[in-house]
């Protein structure tokens, strides 16, 4: 097969820039060179796994000489026009700011009623509210950049991500292979009935859909999908994670208030009701006095969607606000730290510095961060409803828990940390070895086949 010419669609850009606050921006060309942008200055990486997964996915297919050239598009209003990468076009979608709101309201909606979070009356209406108009109009917008795009650079493939852009494809009028990627949870009973013709008819337009575990594969089955269905397991670049030494592991931890004599329960999710951290802290009321060094950790901020390089939602900071009540009620604010957005470096650190992570998700498409915790050789207590959880075996490689009882998931948090003589080790071996199945070796061979398969069909 010879190499191929990518068109990547995702909603979060690889690269977040800061908002001017109303001063004018100095003209951006047309086509800017990555090389002279200066990191944590001109942009940073958004977090996730746009970050995390299809970046390293595109530079080690690029370098295998499975794709020659990738064109990705993304919704970025602050960001010039096109930004060059080694073997990567940025190209970048800017609609009106009082347009995104009406997109972002549809955006939340199948967010939130995906994740069973919605009542069905609010939900059902969606695609006759002017605001489904927004949501339409930001699809086809970036449908439209694409056409032109394949105009100039004849795609041999389109590799379109996550829920928000289901409509592409429908979109974008060509027989050429379209691959769809569902990140987040499907579960066909949470479907209202008045949305399943529209989104019946937009999963048909694509070749193959991809998702995160055997469960939403038999989901899509069930909801009536007859296209072929593959399920692919999200993954990390092991390369990307870092072991920092203790020295430095302490100094950086005890900027976010964690001390020698804490034991650290971590958790790492973005702020958000669908996470579950409010579980977590009334888990930490009920433990704390039998374990009085006990800290829980909350490492995360809010997504694209609701930061201001983004669509300015507000939902990540009235969660914190939430939160940080929630543990004045149980009187336990000063066993809970709410670090906000940390860097990398940072969240290497915490992970080697924390006793064990916790996975509290309501409903979680899959859950990298368990992963990430096997990397760095942490025990995992997993949420049941998370796509991961198909991958534990409770108390070999992971602790399982039903996010719906609490007290699940307090006794999953007293086995750990009283660490019975070979759990700990038991835990951390196992992880080890199912972590080989969320790497990007693993990743990379099967997209490989997957895009072979698609282009030759």
């Amino acid at each position: 097969m010879e190499p191929l010419r990518v068109c990547i669609n995702t909603q979060t850009p690889l690269l977040q820039f800061p908002p001017s606050g109303g001063q004018p921006r100095p003209l951006w060309t047309v086509e800017r060179d990555f090389a002279k942008l200066h990191a944590g200055v001109d942009y940073q990486f958004s977090p996730g796994g746009v970050t995390r997964m299809i970046y390293p996915l595109a530079r080690r297919l690029l370098s295998e000489g499975v794709w020659k050239e990738v064109h990705w598009v993304s919704l970025n209003p602050n960001a010039p026009e096109a930004i060059e990468m080694p073997g990567i076009t940025l190209h970048n979608v800017s609609i009106d700011r009082d347009r995104m709101g009406g997109y972002g309201k549809v955006k939340e909606t199948i967010w939130t009623t995906v994740h069973g979070l919605n009542g069905p009356r609010l939900s059902a209406d969606l695609f006759w509210t002017e605001d489904y108009g927004e949501y339409t109009y930001y699809n086809r917008t970036t449908a439209e950049l694409i056409r032109r795009l394949d105009e100039s650079f004849d795609f041999d493939l389109f590799y379109i991500h996550d829920f928000q852009q289901l409509p592409i494809g429908h979109m974008l009028g060509t027989l050429k292979p379209k691959v769809f990627r569902w990140h987040i949870p499907f579960d066909a009973a949470r479907i209202p009935e008045q949305w399943r013709s529209v989104f019946s008819t937009y999963l048909q337009a694509y070749d193959v859909v991809i998702v995160s575990a055997d469960r939403y594969r038999t989901a899509l089955r069930q909801f009536g999908h007859k296209g072929r269905i593959l399920r692919l397991y999200p993954f990390v670049d092991p390369a990307e994670y870092n072991r920092p030494p203790e020295e430095v592991v302490a100094q950086t931890v005890a900027t976010k208030r964690i001390f020698p004599e804490d034991v650290v329960a971590l958790v790492v999710a973005r702020m958000d009701p669908a996470k579950g951290q409010d579980r977590v802290i009334g888990a930490l009321a009920r433990v704390a006095k039998s374990f009085p060094r006990l800290k829980l950790v909350l490492a995360g901020n809010g997504s694209f969607s609701s930061s201001r390089e983004g669509l300015g939602l507000s939902k990540s900071e009235t969660w914190r606000q939430h939160l940080e009540e929630r543990a004045r009620e149980l009187g336990v604010s000063d066993r809970v730290v709410l670090t906000g957005h940390v860097t990398q470096h940072e969240l290497d650190c915490l992970y080697e510095r924390c006793a064990f992570t916790i996975l509290p998700s309501t409903f979680e498409g899959f859950g990298l961060v368990v992963v990430e915790s096997w990397l760095h050789d942490r025990p995992a207590l997993v949420t049941a409803r998370a796509g991961i959880a198909e991958l534990i075996e409770d108390g070999e490689n992971g602790l399982l828990f039903d996010p719906d009882d609490p007290a699940s998931l307090v006794r999953q948090m007293r086995r750990v940390l009283r660490s019975e003589m070979t759990l700990v080790p038991r835990l951390v071996a196992g992880g080890r070895i199912a972590a080989r199945r969320c790497t990007i070796d693993a990743a990379a061979r099967a997209e490989s086949r997957l895009v072979g398969e698609a282009v030759e069909a």
